[in-house]
Parts: structure tokens; C-alpha cells; sequence
């Protein structure tokens, strides 16, 4: 295979602090590396060196001739007010071709992305679709590389599948930087991990990630032997040296230098081997109730769809209920149900007296990122209460990979990752019966979340989890709930079963779907189907009606208000309550019309 991209010797340091030194890769045609490393090692700054848009301190990049590097950054910029048609047919302006061939390869390339609306506004996209379209942009410029950073972190499972496919189906060699442990499983040939615990800086393997794991223990285990060896080796020539050699001698002075540089091999070997995992450990109660949340016929509709209906189920100590299913089919909503935060429309949810509930929220609205890390980690003074006893905050910041200098700056210097580890850390001060975990892997690396299963398999009171991470998934859930938001809700044993059966529902679906209309009944209307634009907004309108409905109920207490007594203040309170409801009005409308138009 032809060499594409050489990186020979590199070196970056952001200040004092080395990110990776005297780094070699090398990406040849057909190979989809898998890049991983903890956070902090310098993965999205190696992308860019590779990229061309980052130059490094040390060392050189080479490209072979007329080769093209697409390059799909972690936070991709799309410009404003551009349709998705006209972002595409910009990144090939300037290639030189056949006005037919553009024109055919910017369809060709949005279709492949799933685009069935060309004009549909940038703006107006949600995050995975943002995503599509960042791809797509370099998909039409025909890469002989494409660099992917975090590409599946705001794909539903939809995409991440899309994604999968493209990759694995694609002519052109891909370097992705990934936490997704199943879409390294299944969509890369080629793993590397970035981190200062190999030699070279960089440990690479033949193969998907369950191959990398299999090479990596050997290595660590070999790293094991060799400190075993180095120590054992150090401690001889420690011995002897305390013996009192006189060094004048040629084999004397000969051995004392070979003992000083057993040493420093030892160090760096024994450095190496250290490996940093923050330390999760969520707080049960040990409450002995073996029915901790009863679902008893409950049933949730918006705009007059159901989402499920007849939901029952039990949570006791040890059950680790998945929720499954597309964006809009009702996940969120049944954990704010299981929440109290929201009242089924019909059934019951009955919670066991003085019930302790601890919730992550998905958009991570606790976190104000305003203040400092250690506000953020509720620290009062000097120290945190964790199980009755106090930590000093410097000990506890440690605990999840955070350094003392990082505790009075703001929360909103962190990465995603660290705000998530910050969420993690006050959660583990709550003491609780029952967790309600929505989405709580994005942007944790992959030590992390290893440490964040096994803490939730340790945990004796029930979780109930939402994630678009398979991997996550079939490691921890114990049962999973699938929603298909048209009222039906199934259990399954696992997420592979309810993936199983989601295949063999497609071919009975698409037999009920209307036929194509035939030339000799041309004359009867065609069924309209939703547009590209009103499919999207179809699918936001649960989490909209139920914003507008919290708004709603704040604006009727706040007329309620005794203090309210002001002529004036009442009116405006009540123009304010009005508009509410027209909103909401007017959300309800919408969504029976997107609904009957689809049906």
C-alpha cells in the first residue's frame, strides 16, 4: 500500500507542558486508523498537525504528491445564513470539472449524507445533522484522507450507524479520533493509542478495537516484567554500591554508570506504567426496599401522538434498565416522568417513602459555568462531604484527574469532558436509591468510562440509562426498554436483541407504507410526506412543547402569586400567562398537522 501521510519526529508543548514528542506516523491508501488516548494527550492537536492546520515545533509532515487531506474538526464551523446545498457546491468551486459532473457529484455526495432537501439552512440543523453536513463537505472533494475529530458525539444512533457504513464502504484511508468503543469495533482497521505510557509515545495495532485491547495487555504486562527485571537488576547494583567500591578503577567506574542509568531506566519505565482513571464511586443508600419505583398503565402524548402507552414496570435494588430508541420517541421524557418533574397523562408512578433520586441532566444545566471548579464540585470551604466524612477539595479534584492550580478557574475553560467529570463528581456526593442517567458518556475518554461502568455495575440502587453508547449499553443494562415514540414499548434482554428486532420490523413497515402511485391512477392525489425541513422539525416538537409547558406552569404561578397585588404587575403577569399559552397553542396545532401529514 502507498504511503499518503508521513509525520516524522513531531513535537508539540503547549507552554511548558509537552503534549508529544519525536512522534512518527505514517497513513497508507485503504487503512481507517482509530485514534484514542486520554484526554489532554494531544489527540485533536495531532489531527490538525496531520491536517496542515496546526504547525508543529518539531519534526516534519510529508503528503505524497496531489494527495487530498479532508479534514472534519471536533467543533466544525459551518457558515451562516448558506443552505447545505450551496456549503457543498462551495468546497468544490474551485476543482476544476464539468459544470454537469459538479452539479451531479454535490447531489451524489448529499444524498450519501442523507440530505433529501438541498436548501434546508445550515442554522437551522440540530447537531448530528451539522455534523452530516461538515462531512459531506469534504465527502465532495473527493479525499484521499479524511481526518474525523469526535465525529459521533452529536449523532444519534442513526448516524453513528450512517457513519459507520460510509467509512467502512469508502475508497479513501480515514483517521478518526473516537471514544466510541463499538464504532472502533466496527468501523476501523487500524488502532493507535496516543499516550506517555509507550516508549515511542504512540502504540499502534493491526486490526478493530477488541484486537488493540488483546495488544495492549500484552504490552502492559511485558512493561510489568520489565520494571520487575529493572528493579530487581537496581537493587543488586544499589547493594554493591553500598558496599563502598572505590571507583578509581575502569570496571568500577564503569559499573557505577551502569547502575545511574538502571536507575533512570527505571524511572521512566516505572513512570510509564502509572496510569491515571478518574475515580467514580456513586453513593448508595443501602435502603433494603425491593420496589423502589413502581410504573403502573402509564401513558405520555404530545400534539396528540402517543409516545407510549400501557408502560409497566418495576426498579429494585440492582436493576440497570437501557432506554432505546430514535431521537423523539420519548427517553427524556420518561426519566423527567420518573423524575417527578412531569405527570403521565395516564397510570401511575409510585415512588418508596423518602425515595433519593439523582438525575444527570443531558444538557448539564446544573453545572454554571460561570463559577470556579471548586464552587462547581460544591465545596464548602476547603472541603467536600463525601459519605458523612470530609475531603479536602484538592484531594477530591484529584480524584478526577483534576490539578490544584485548575481549582479557582472557571468552569467554562474546561473541555466537555472535564464539565461531564464535574457533573460526575457532585453526583457522587448525593447519597441515592435510584440514578437517572441521560446521556452521560459524551466527550469522556475511554479510562473514564471504563471506571464509569464498572462504578455503576457496583452500584446497589437502580439506574436507569440513556445513551447512544452501545458498548456502555451491553456492559452495564441488565434489561432494555425499546420506544418506538408511536406508543409501543418493548423489553428486551439487551440492546442487541432489541437491534435484532428492529431489523426484522423494517420489511413489515415499509409493506404498509403506501406504494408508489401507479401512471394509470396519475389522476389520484399522491399522499404528501414530510419535507426535509418539517421531518426535522417533527422530531424537536416533544422537547419544544415540553419547554413551552414548563413556561406555561410558571407563568400560571407566577398570576397565582399572593404577592401580586399591583394592577399593573397583574396585567402584565397575565398578558405574559396568555402569550404562554398561545404558544403552546400554537405547538399543539403544528404538531397535528405534521402528524397527519405524515400519516
Amino acid at each position: 500500500m502507498s504511503l499518503l501521510v508521513s509525520s516524522i519526529g513531531i513535537g508539540k508543548s503547549f507552554g511548558a507542558r509537552p503534549l508529544f514528542e519525536n512522534l512518527s506516523l505514517g497513513i497508507s491508501e485503504g487503512e481507517r486508523l482509530g485514534l484514542i488516548g486520554p484526554n489532554g494527550s494531544g489527540k485533536s492537536t495531532l489531527l490538525g498537525i496531520l491536517a496542515g492546520s496546526i504547525a508543529p515545533d518539531t519534526g516534519t509532515v510529508s503528503t505524497r504528491r496531489l494527495t487530498r487531506i479532508g479534514y472534519v474538526a471536533q467543533n466544525a464551523m459551518l457558515p451562516a445564513g448558506r443552505t447545505a446545498g450551496e456549503i457543498v457546491a462551495a468546497a468544490v468551486a474551485d476543482i476544476p470539472m464539468e459544470e454537469a459532473e459538479r452539479a451531479s457529484r454535490i447531489n451524489v455526495t448529499l444524498g450519501r449524507a442523507g440530505f433529501t432537501d438541498p436548501g434546508v439552512e445550515a442554522g437551522t440543523l440540530s447537531g448530528g445533522w451539522r455534523r452530516r453536513l461538515a462531512i459531506a463537505r469534504e465527502l465532495v472533494q473527493a479525499p484521499d484522507v479524511l481526518l474525523l475529530d469526535e465525529p459521533t458525539n452529536h449523532l444519534d444512533l442513526e448516524g453513528i450507524v450512517w457513519l459507520e457504513k460510509l467509512l467502512a464502504t469508502s475508497g479513501f484511508a480515514s483517521v478518526v479520533v473516537s471514544h466510541d468503543r463499538w464504532f472502533l469495533e466496527n468501523a476501523v482497521n487500524q488502532m493507535a493509542e496516543l499516550n506517555h505510557a509507550y516508549p515511542e509515545g504512540i502504540f499502534r495495532v493491526d486490526g478493530n478495537y477488541s484486537r488493540f485491547l488483546e495488544k495492549k495487555q500484552e504490552f502492559l504486562l511485558a512493561q510489568e516484567r520489565l520494571q520487575e527485571s529493572l528493579a530487581n537488576r537496581v537493587r543488586r547494583e544499589v547493594e554493591w554500591l553500598r558496599r563502598g567500591p572505590k571507583a578509581r578503577g575502569t570496571k568500577a567506574k564503569a559499573r557505577i554508570e551502569e547502575a545511574e542509568r538502571l536507575i533512570g531506566e527505571l524511572a521512566d519505565v516505572s513512570a510509564r506504567n502509572t496510569r491515571g482513571a478518574a475515580q467514580i464511586d456513586f453513593t448508595g443508600s443501602d435502603r433494603r426496599t425491593k420496589r423502589l419505583i413502581a410504573v403502573e398503565g402509564v401513558a405520555k402524548a404530545l400534539g396528540g401522538r402517543t409516545l407510549f402507552g400501557g408502560l409497566s414496570f418495576v426498579l429494585s435494588p440492582g436493576a440497570r434498565l437501557g432506554l432505546v430508541g430514535m431521537n423523539g420517541t420519548g427517553k427524556t421524557t420518561l426519566l423527567r416522568i420518573l423524575n417527578g418533574e412531569i405527570e403521565p397523562d395516564q397510570g401511575e408512578v409510585r415512588r418508596a417513602d423518602a425515595l433519593r433520586i439523582v438525575y444527570f441532566d443531558q444538557g448539564r444545566e446544573q453545572l454554571d459555568l460561570s463559577r470556579t471548579l471548586r464552587e462547581g464540585l460544591d465545596a464548602r470551604g476547603d472541603f467536600v462531604i463525601f459519605r458523612d466524612r470530609p475531603i479536602h477539595v484538592a484531594g477530591w479534584a484529584k480524584r478526577f484527574l483534576f490539578g490544584p492550580e485548575q481549582l479557582d478557574r472557571p468552569m467554562a475553560s474546561l473541555s466537555g469532558g472535564e464539565q461531564a467529570r464535574v457533573l460526575i463528581a457532585r453526583l457522587m456526593l448525593q447519597p441515592g436509591d435510584v440514578l437517572l442517567l441521560d446521556e452521560p458518556t459524551n466527550d469522556l475518554d475511554i479510562p473514564t468510562l471504563e471506571v464509569l461502568e464498572d462504578s455503576l455495575n457496583e452500584f446497589q440502587g437502580a439506574v436507569v440509562l440513556v445513551t447512544h453508547d452501545r458498548f456502555l449499553l451491553d456492559r452495564v443494562a441488565n434489561a432494555v426498554l425499546g420506544l418506538d415514540g408511536r406508543g409501543g414499548a418493548e423489553l428486551y434482554a439487551d440492546y442487541w436483541q432489541w437491534e435484532q428486532a428492529q431489523q426484522t420490523q423494517k420489511p413489515v413497515r415499509a409493506e404498509k407504507e403506501p406504494a408508489l402511485p401507479s401512471r394509470t391512477a396519475a389522476a389520484a392525489p399522491a399522499k404528501k410526506r414530510l419535507s426535509y425541513m418539517e421531518a426535522r422539525e417533527w422530531e424537536q416538537m416533544e422537547e419544544k412543547i415540553l419547554l413551552a409547558e414548563e413556561e406555561l406552569a410558571l407563568r400560571r404561578r407566577e398570576l397565582e402569586a399572593s404577592g401580586l397585588t399591583d394592577p399593573m404587575r397583574l396585567r402584565e403577569a397575565y398578558e405574559r400567562l396568555k402569550a404562554a399559552e398561545d404558544v403552546v397553542n400554537q405547538l399543539y396545532e403544528r404538531w397535528a398537522e405534521l402528524e397527519e401529514k405524515q400519516a
